[in-house]
Parts: C-alpha cells; sequence; structure tokens
C-alpha cells in the first residue's frame, strides 16, 4: 500500500477569518510568526482569538497585525496591564516583507489575515495577498456555491 498523508489535527488552528475569502480574491499566502507577550499567548492556548475585524497594516518597512482580539483570561497577573487589541509585530524574513511592501504600495493589493495556527509550539498567522472583491463577484460566487450544493444534492438521490 501507499503512504498515507498526515493530517494537521484539529487542535492546530486557534482562529479563522471566514468573512476573508467572501471579500477577497486571496492570490497567495505567507506564513508570519507573531511576537506576543506571555498572557497572549497563554489566551491562545485557551482559543480566545478573533481576527474578524483584524488586518495587516505595513509600516516603516514591517509588518503589524491590528484589530485582531485576544481575550485575556481571568486568571491573568493583577499587576501587567492587558490591551486586547493592541497591534502585535508580524515576523517575516526580510524578502517576504519587501515582497508583500511592493504588492501593496504598487499594484494595490490588501493584506488579510487568514488564520492563526500552532506550529512546532509557535502562534503562526496565514498572511493573504490579495484584491477586494466588488459586490457583483461576491453575488457570482454565492450563485455558484449555491449551484454546486444543488447538484450535490441532485447527484446523491
Amino acid at each position: 500500500m501507499g503512504k498515507k498523508k498526515k493530517n494537521k489535527p484539529a487542535g492546530n488552528v486557534i482562529a479563522v477569518n471566514r468573512r476573508a475569502r467572501h471579500d477577497y480574491f486571496i492570490e497567495s499566502r505567507f506564513e508570519a510568526g507573531l511576537a506576543l507577550e506571555g498572557w497572549e499567548a497563554k489566551s491562545l492556548r485557551a482559543g480566545n482569538a478573533q481576527l474578524t475585524e483584524a488586518y495587516v497594516n505595513l509600516k516603516k518597512g514591517e509588518a503589524w497585525l491590528v484589530g485582531a482580539h485576544f481575550a485575556p483570561l481571568k486568571t491573568a497577573s493583577t499587576h501587567i496591564q492587558t490591551d486586547p487589541t493592541r497591534p502585535r509585530k508580524l515576523l517575516l524574513h526580510r524578502y517576504e516583507l519587501d515582497r508583500l511592501i511592493g504588492a501593496v504600495e504598487r499594484k494595490g493589493y490588501a493584506l488579510i489575515p487568514l488564520e492563526l495556527h500552532w506550529h512546532k509550539g509557535r502562534a503562526k498567522l496565514d498572511i493573504g495577498l490579495g484584491k477586494g472583491k466588488k459586490q457583483h463577484d461576491k453575488r457570482a460566487d454565492r450563485k455558484d456555491r449555491d449551484w454546486q450544493r444543488q447538484k450535490e444534492r441532485i447527484l446523491k438521490h
């Protein structure tokens, strides 16, 4: 027999931005590390993260995750001031940053956080490089999805 393909365990994913594929055409993906504080890492282990309002901002040659909400744990230390929506620095290689900066500034692309997950014990963020969809594109996608669903139903019976 052949080798089985290993799937990622379900426990790896922390948060998914479901609106991203609805609002953008994603053309390429990048995996970035996150510079976190201790309470944020503990909060992520508990699964307390939301990416729905988040976006990636490029300034001074660095990438920042803005608007992501990491809810602090109830057992967080009393002497640490927690800010759930503070900007968090994204850790990327210089060549990746240069490519992203070029695409965003020259070609009008947007950087969208897609998924927050664990990789070898470290929190990673998948970033999508994409263009915004117009209203008619969203309608066409919905129509295609509905047709695929209907086709599956027909073929089942």
